[in-house]
């Protein structure tokens, strides 16, 4: 009898613990992106940090991104602090007039800047392109979290995907983790030109949004080796290169 008892007692034991996790996953899942840019703002956002305009003294004002377009067609995609999707949209009125496959990179960027960062390490997708190249450490990187398809969208169902874990790991630049009183609260990612350019939206987007980590605009800035010299967390120049405002050269034959 008391055999009988322990079993029930441990099922329900595990029915409650079950229950618990299922309602930390629901919480997890319904948490609010209160506080972060939505759609609309994003949007307006992108087009500013294009032309640089309004952005900090440090970041280039009044000058382009660089790259192919100058940074004008680009994709971007907010998460929160738990991965999920908040906001993404493209800075052009048409979609699909920016390159298709930077949604899913876009959006993976947020996802990889908010999943190696903390409020005391500041990781932009930039600096990982060294380390995870073959023959260092993080060899394979990329490779260790896949991108879920479910969460593209096509241009006439923006909101697919919305509150929902994107996954992905992007090791060149693009990402930015975002903050608020020095604390993570989840991460930007930007896709639609060069990874140079991306990187520049991406940091002028955060500084116009009020996001930027405590360290300023520039804690994380990306690191060429062409220009800065060897560092594991180095990134090669691309085409057409702007750094703040200033013309870097280009990505090597």
């Amino acid at each position: 009898m008391s055999r009988i008892w322990n079993m029930a007692l441990g099922m329900a034991v595990l029915a409650s613990v079950g229950l618990v996790a299922a309602g930390a996953t629901m919480a997890a899942q319904g948490t609010p992106c209160a506080d972060l840019p939505g759609a609309s703002q994003l949007r307006g956002l992108l087009r500013n940090a294009a032309s640089g305009t309004g952005i900090s003294p440090a970041l280039g004002p009044g000058t382009d991104a660089g790259g192919i377009f100058g940074g004008a067609r680009m994709w971007g995609a907010i998460v929160n602090r738990q991965g999920e999707l908040c906001a993404f949209v493209t800075s052009t009125d048409d979609p699909t007039q920016v390159l298709p496959v930077s949604q899913a990179i876009s959006k993976a960027k947020a996802y990889t800047a908010n999943g190696v960062s903390l409020d005391d390490f500041v990781l932009p997708t930039a600096r990982l392109y060294t380390i995870t190249q073959p023959g260092h450490s993080l060899y394979g990187l990329n490779h260790s979290n896949p991108f879920n398809p479910e969460v593209l969208a096509a241009p006439s169902q923006p909101g697919t995907g919305a509150n929902r874990i994107a996954g992905g790991i992007i090791t060149f630049g693009g990402g930015v983790p975002i903050y608020r009183d020095g604390k993570i609260v989840g991460g930007l990612g930007i896709s639609g030109d060069t990874a140079c350019a991306d990187h520049e939206v991406a940091k002028r987007v955060r500084d116009l949004a009020g996001l930027d980590p405590a360290g300023g605009p520039l804690v994380d800035d990306i690191i060429y080796a062409a220009v800065d010299g060897p560092s594991l967390f180095a990134h090669p120049l691309c085409p057409a290169t702007r750094r703040n405002g200033v013309a870097l050269g280009d990505e090597s034959p």
